[in-house]
């Protein structure tokens, strides 16, 4: 059994049944991703290549390469003639779910990618979902010797706090994913 970890968020809402089709997706390429058993992690770009296909098999739009006409786009605002004039990237997106994924490696954590996510996420048109995947382990070198981040137990830990308060609710919900 493959060791992929996710969470659903808001926890007082069960997770939709698409969430296993992506977590399927994650579990099938496990040894050849897992941040825990690679002795060092690869580059978001290259999770992604590996699981591109299934997320493609099961309906989501994925970027495929860094040129303009291979980056996946979600709208924040509309201008004249209904034209998007501002809009960011993202990963990969499912229109029929709106659903979108940001995978990250090693600037997830300590590089503050997960914030970034979670911010644009909030004004991107028509996600109502967006699943995030990123390391359980990141592995690196400080002062010579190796260490690691628990990327993916520090970002729930963002969650909790923030799908937890009562100050704000947020226009999405979260499909965590540690790999």
């Amino acid at each position: 059994m493959a060791n992929i970890h996710y969470h659903f968020y808001p926890r007082t809402e069960p997770p939709p049944d698409f969430v296993t089709q992506i977590i399927s997706a994650f579990e099938k390429h496990f040894s050849g991703i897992s941040t825990v058993q690679l002795n060092k992690g690869l580059t978001s770009d290259e999770v992604l290549a590996k699981i591109r296909p299934d997320l493609i098999e099961i309906g989501f739009e994925v970027e495929s390469g860094k040129t303009r006409d291979q980056k996946i786009e979600r709208p924040v605002f509309y201008g004249e003639q209904g034209q998007p004039t501002l809009k960011y990237e993202i990963d990969a997106y499912h229109s029929g779910w709106r659903c979108g994924l940001e995978v990250e490696a090693g600037r997830a954590w300590m590089g503050n990618a997960v914030y970034r996510d979670l911010v644009q996420a909030m004004v991107m048109v028509q996600v109502d979902v967006l699943a995030l995947a990123v390391p359980l382990s990141y592995k690196y070198k400080s002062s010579g010797r190796e260490t690691s981040s628990s990327d993916f137990f520090n970002t729930r830990n963002v969650a909790e706090a923030l799908f937890g308060h009562s100050r704000f609710t947020l226009p999405y919900k979260l499909l965590l994913i540690g790999y």
